[in-house]
C-alpha cells in the first residue's frame, strides 16, 4: 500500500548530501514525491575530534542551522544545532530543548499536524510531545551503539525507550530484527534493497566511468566508504599482493564516519587504486568495468548488524559478488562467501571463469523486484495494517 498524503518529519543518521547515499535517503527522496517531507540531518552522535573534518562539518552545521528548513531533492532539509556530545544528562536534557524548539519552528512553518514520525535514531523520543505523531516508525539500520565515539550505554536506554512506544519498528538485519522483537512486538526485517532498475542499466551498452576504464583486467571492484571499523583492510592487501595482476578499485570516501582510518598499506601497492566517491547516479558506470564486486567487511560488533546496500547493487548489475561471512548475507543468493584472502582470491577465479553475459543477465533479473519501491509498498502495507488492527 502506497504511502501518500501525508506530512513526515524524519531524523536520519546522517547529512542529507552525504557523499555516500543511504537507506535514509533513497526512502525520503521517494516518500517525498506523494508526501511532505521534513529530514533532520544526524544530531552528531559520535563525539567529535576538534581537528580537520570535524571541524569543518561543525562550522558548516552552524551556518545550516541558522538558515532554518531548506528546500532541497522535492522535500525540507533542517540541520539542528546541538552539541554533538550525548553522553552526559545535562547536555542530554539541553540538546532535547533545542531540538524541540527548532523542530518545532520548522514543522509549524510548514504546517506540518500530527505528521508521521519516522527516525534512525532513538533521540526522535524527544520530539514525541512537541509534535503529537500520528504514528512513530523507528528504522534501525546499524548497531550505532557499536561505533567508534558513541556513548554506548545512553544510546542503548535510548532506544530501548523509543523502540519500546514506535508503533512500527523497521529493522535491516537479522540481529538488529532479534535484537527489536525483545522491545516491541511489532518488527519488520526489512532488509536494504537498491535502485534494482537503475544498476541495471550497467548491462546496457553506455560509457565506462573513466578511471575504470583506465585500469588493466580484471578489475575487482568495491563500492563504498573505505573505513577501518569496516573493511577487512588486511584481507585487501592480502588479494593484492597475491595477485598482483589484477586492478583492486576502491570507490568511495577514505575515512567517513572514521577519520582515523589508516590505508597507507594500501596506498603502497601498485594495483590497489583508491579512485575516491562518486555520485550516486554514476555507480552504474562505475560497475559497467567491473569483473566481480566484493564486499571485504571485517566481521566485529559493528558488521554483524549489517546489511550492506551495495549487494543488491552489485547483484542487479549483473556482477558475480564474493564477500565476507556477514551473518546478513548468509541466506542470499548469488553471492559468494569467502572468509580470508586466499579463499576470497579462489573465488574470484572461479567467478572470472565462470561469468558471461547470460550469467550476468540472469543475476540481474534475479533481484529485480528487490527495488526501493517494493520496499515502501511493504513498509505501507505493514503500517496501514497497524492502524486497523
Amino acid at each position: 500500500m502506497t504511502i501518500e498524503g501525508r506530512d513526515i518529519v524524519c531524523l536520519g543518521f546522517g547529512e542529507w548530501d552525504a557523499e555516500l547515499w543511504t537507506n535514509q535517503q533513497h526512502l525520503m527522496s521517494r516518500l517525498a514525491r506523494r508526501n511532505r517531507v521534513l529530514f533532520l540531518e544526524s544530531l552528531g552522535l559520535r563525539q567529535p575530534r576538534l581537528a580537520g573534518r570535524d571541524l569543518r562539518r561543525m562550522a558548516r552545521r552552524v551556518e545550516r542551522a541558522a538558515a532554518g528548513a531548506r528546500a532541497v531533492d522535492g522535500l525540507h532539509v533542517l540541520s539542528p544545532l546541538v552539541i554533538p556530545i550525548h553522553g552526559r544528562p545535562r547536555l542530554r536534557t539541553l540538546n532535547a530543548g533545542l531540538l524541540r524548539a527548532q523542530v518545532g519552528r520548522a514543522a509549524h512553518s510548514l504546517g506540518f499536524e500530527r505528521p508521521l514520525l519516522w527516525s534512525y535514531v532513538p533521540q526522535a523520543d524527544w520530539l514525541v510531545e512537541t509534535l503529537e505523531p500520528s504514528a512513530i516508525v523507528y528504522h534501525c539500520v546499524d548497531d550505532i551503539a557499536a561505533q567508534k565515539g558513541v556513548a554506548a550505554a545512553p544510546f542503548r536506554e535510548a532506544e530501548a525507550h523509543f523502540a519500546a512506544r514506535a508503533d512500527l519498528v523497521l529493522a535491516s538485519a537479522p540481529a538488529l530484527a532479534e535484537r527489536m522483537r525483545t522491545l516491541n512486538e511489532h518488527v519488520f526485517y526489512a532488509p536494504n534493497v537498491a535502485d534494482t532498475d537503475r544498476f541495471a542499466t550497467a548491462l546496457e551498452v553506455g560509457p565506462t566511468d573513466p578511471a575504470i576504464a583506465a585500469l588493466p583486467g580484471p578489475r575487482i571492484v568495491f563500492t563504498g566508504a573505505v573505513v577501518a571499523t569496516k573493511l577487512d583492510l588486511e584481507l585487501l592487501e592480502g588479494v593484492a599482493r597475491a595477485r598482483p595482476h589484477w586492478s583492486i578499485a576502491l570507490v568511495g570516501p577514505v575515512g567517513a564516519g572514521d577519520p582515523r582510518t589508516d590505508i597507507s598499506a594500501l596506498e603502497r601497492l601498485p594495483n590497489v587504486h583508491l579512485l575516491g566517491a562518486r555520485p550516486y547516479v554514476g555507480l552504474p558506470e562505475v560497475l559497467r568495468g567491473a569483473d566481480v564486486a566484493l564486499v571485504p567487511y571485517a566481521i566485529n560488533d559493528l558488521t554483524r548488524s549489517v546489511f550492506p546496500m551495495k549487494v543488491y547493487e552489485y547483484l542487479a548489475a549483473g556482477l558475480p559478488v564474493v564477500t565476507t561471512p556477514l551473518p546478513a548475507l548468509a541466506e542470499i543468493t548469488g553471492v559468494v562467501v569467502a572468509a580470508d584472502a586466499p579463499a576470497t582470491v579462489a573465488a574470484v577465479e572461479r567467478a572470472l571463469a565462470e561469468d558471461g553475459p547470460a550469467a550476468r543477465r540472469a543475476r540481474s533479473a534475479a533481484v529485480r523486484e528487490n527495488s526501493w519501491d517494493a520496499r515502501l509498498e511493504e513498509i505501507g502495507s505493514y503500517l496501514s495494517s497497524l492502524a486497523h488492527a
